[in-house]
């Protein structure tokens, strides 16, 4: 019986998923509550991109059970013999990625579009909105991530920040219940980093519910209410970042923590 607290969030229960015959993910739990914001750091490798994308069935886990705001994803499992894993409901999957913005580490954005067209394709393709109102949408969403005057820019002509803030104002167009962030700023420079990050912790500052796979562990411990450490395909640790920076139990916790000071 899940928590009422569960329900309306994300859980995942023995996620498994093998890739080019590697076992990238081997049984991963993970409850993601409202209002949470949780980090998730890891060695490269260890599986944290890949269980991001299974809880939005961009992959499919080839085991396991997902549930997004109390919902149950129809999941049929790999075979014994070596088939793929499958959705069963694709109507399912369209109506719950609408709840759920994804934002990528390399922004991928239309580069024939511009940055207003970029964050009105989907409200208006997915959720059926007049484009006149998605337009207002994305001015407003352009403006919450500081690029009112870029509306009408492309994407080679916007730095690597500005196109990552404009991946953001598009995931929020959505206006998503949960926002998930596969590394986004680890394809920017380092004086790029910054802007993204601020738009971020902003966002966390308003209570949403957000998912961070992030390798800037500053951040993790100063917007994170938990923050979780993936090893080899699984949470090896999670705690609040008050207890997981400072009194880490994993002895692989505290050589990542150590190395990355």
């Amino acid at each position: 019986m899940f928590h009422q607290a569960v329900i309306h969030g994300i859980r995942a229960e023995r996620i498994e998923k093998r890739l080019g015959g590697n076992d990238v993910l081997r049984g991963v739990n993970l409850d993601v509550r409202p209002g949470e914001i949780l980090s998730i750091l890891g060695s490269s490798g260890s599986g944290k991109s890949t269980l991001l994308r299974c809880l939005n069935l961009l992959t499919v886990p080839d085991r396991g059970d997902i549930w997004i705001h109390g919902e149950k994803l129809s999941i049929r499992a790999a075979s014994q013999e070596g088939g793929q894993p499958s959705v069963t409901d694709h109507q399912q999957v369209r109506r719950v990625r609408a709840s759920i913005g994804m934002v990528f580490q390399n922004f991928n954005l239309w580069p024939h579009k511009t940055a207003l067209e970029n964050i009105t394709e989907g409200p208006v393709l997915v959720k059926g909105i007049r484009r006149d109102a998605a337009a207002d949408l994305g001015r407003h969403y352009l403006a919450k991530v500081g690029l009112s005057d870029r509306a009408d820019a492309y994407p080679r002509h916007l730095s690597g920040g500005q196109q990552q803030r404009v991946a953001i104002a598009r995931a929020l167009a959505m206006e998503p219940r949960v926002l998930l962030f596969d590394e986004p700023t680890s394809a920017l420079d380092p004086e790029l980093v910054g802007e993204v990050l601020r738009v971020m912790a902003a966002l966390a500052e308003e209570g949403r519910t957000m998912v961070i796979v992030t390798h800037e562990l500053a951040f993790a411990r100063q917007v994170s209410t938990r923050t979780a450490f993936m090893h080899r395909g699984l949470i090896e640790e999670e705690s609040p970042p008050s207890e997981f920076f400072s009194m880490p139990v994993s002895s692989r916790l505290r050589s990542f923590l150590a190395s990355h000071r």
